[in-house]
């Protein structure tokens, strides 16, 4: 913990109240503070540290009351000792300067204590303790609820990944845990949903379940529809099987997933796990961006395997951490090192083009149309080199033509990418199609005066998107 001693301007002090540890200022010592001033006493240095992100601004760690004296007799400059904490929490240590004059009043050592652990979750008591001037037991009894809301935290994520199939050690590490942790937490998995399985035989709805325990929808779902064969999920859920190549909604269903660019319908991944896949099937999605395949194969009664560049630990921690990047010898890396291996692959990568602007920048979706086939090909040979003989890859994605700019009489061949463009690629990369599923979006994303400005200009608009089943085995 590094300070300097130097001489700053009154002004450029302030009251930072998330890390003051009392309820307010005395005003009472203020004013024998300020007459001390007056007298010419000398005070020793109040201590400040930057204010992030805010050039000149200083904070007070302590000294408010001194702070107070030297604005209101007008004194403009003060000395200061500049403090930098090195990572250690600002409001303990201004409540371990603050106990030195005085004790922490039981509401004030209540209050700090409460906010140290919300702030950080990993302090211990000891440490709270120390710092505002009280025993362990004492911060055990005023942090008590807090601790157990984030101790139910941490278990309905483990239930949640463990759920899903993920590995123990990938679990621990995920969450900042050790596998013995993780271990003992999984002991509790079935107490766990003893209680909301209650809820559910006297009559609740999933919604209700959901919102009164803190998960959600789609965990309580796995629960309602356990034991269930498929026919029975899809019937509890209210989705109506399809039984031909033409899979068409109007919207998403708005329990699974987030809202996220390029949202797909939780029922056209139902669709594919119910026809291309077995329950306890392990599915990988590679770019599982707002969790809609993660959340369906929960309802459905599948593990899943999830990846994305965006990383969400809090929200969404069954999606783990990773950007499918080039390593030293110019070969995509995989992300996991596990013995288990995928039954069936769901790939919906980010469309070419479409809401480039709303993915992160390092989205394929931005790149050029050459570089976009390219990254295409050579992971589409990656997925080959590391899943089973008999796994299933289902890719999903859309024609792009630039149908916005240019009327239709005028579009020109490889002006776009088709499904021609993308067959060809999974051919040359090993996978055979098996079936191509029309799954098209919904016309009613577009409105009445683009649809009006379309037909004016001859423009030949685009909902075209298809599922494409695919296995390894060629013409064998």
């Amino acid at each position: 913990m590094t300070q300097q001693t130097t001489q700053i301007p009154v002004s450029s002090i302030l009251l930072d109240e998330d890390i003051y540890p009392r309820k307010g200022i005395d005003h009472r010592r203020v004013g024998i503070f300020a007459e001390n001033i007056r007298d010419g006493f000398r005070f020793d240095p109040i201590e400040v540290e930057l204010v992030p992100d805010k050039a000149g601004i200083y904070r007070l760690l302590d000294g408010a009351h001194r702070w107070s004296a030297y604005k209101s007799t007008g004194v403009e400059e003060v000395e200061a000792i500049i403090k930098n904490l090195d990572g250690n929490d600002p409001l303990l240590y201004a409540a371990t300067k603050a106990i030195g004059p005085k004790q922490l009043t039981e509401d004030e050592a209540r209050d700090t204590a409460r906010r140290a652990y919300s702030g950080n979750a990993s302090l211990s008591s000891a440490d709270i303790g120390k710092a505002i001037g009280r025993s362990r037991q004492a911060v055990d009894a005023y942090i008590a609820d807090l601790r157990a809301v984030n101790q139910m935290g941490r278990d309905i994520k483990i239930f949640r990944m463990h759920r899903l199939g993920i590995p123990q050690d990938r679990m621990a590490k995920r969450l900042g845990l050790d596998q013995k942790t993780i271990h003992y937490h999984l002991g509790k998995m079935p107490v766990l949903a003893n209680s909301l399985n209650g809820d559910l035989s006297r009559g609740f709805t999933i919604a209700q379940v959901a919102e009164k325990h803190g998960w959600t929808d789609p965990m309580v779902w796995s629960l309602a529809l356990e034991g269930k064969n498929d026919t029975g999920r899809f019937k509890e859920l209210g989705w109506g099987l399809r039984t031909w190549d033409q899979w068409e909604w109007n919207d998403c269903d708005k329990r699974f997933g987030d809202d996220w660019p390029g949202r797909i319908p939780a029922q056209m991944i139902a669709h594919i796990l119910r026809y291309f896949s077995k329950p306890g099937d392990l599915v990988l999605d590679p770019m599982a961006g707002g969790g809609v395949t993660p959340d369906t194969c929960l309802a459905m009664g599948r593990r899943c395997w999830a990846f994305d560049m965006m990383d969400r630990p809090d929200t969404r921690p069954e999606i783990e951490s990773f950007t499918w990047g080039i390593s030293s010898d110019q070969q995509f890396s995989w992300p996991v090192s596990a013995k288990g291996k995928p039954d069936l692959i769901i790939f919906d990568p980010p469309y070419f083009d479409k809401k480039a602007a709303d993915y992160d920048k390092k989205s394929i979706s931005g790149l050029s149309r050459k570089a976009y086939l390219e990254f295409l090909e050579a992971f589409l040979a990656l997925l080959k080199l590391n899943v089973k003989k008999t796994t299933r890859l289902a890719f999903i994605n859309a024609d792009w033509r630039d149908f916005q700019n240019t009327p239709a009489i005028e579009e020109k061949y490889k002006g776009g990418i088709l499904i021609d463009d993308y067959l060809d690629i999974l051919k040359k990369t090993g996978w055979y199609h098996t079936h191509i599923i029309q799954a098209p979006m919904s016309s009613q994303r577009f409105n009445a005066g683009v649809v009006s400005a379309m037909q004016k200009k001859g423009i030949l608009g685009v909902i075209s998107r298809y599922v494409i089943v695919l296995n390894q085995q060629g013409l064998e």
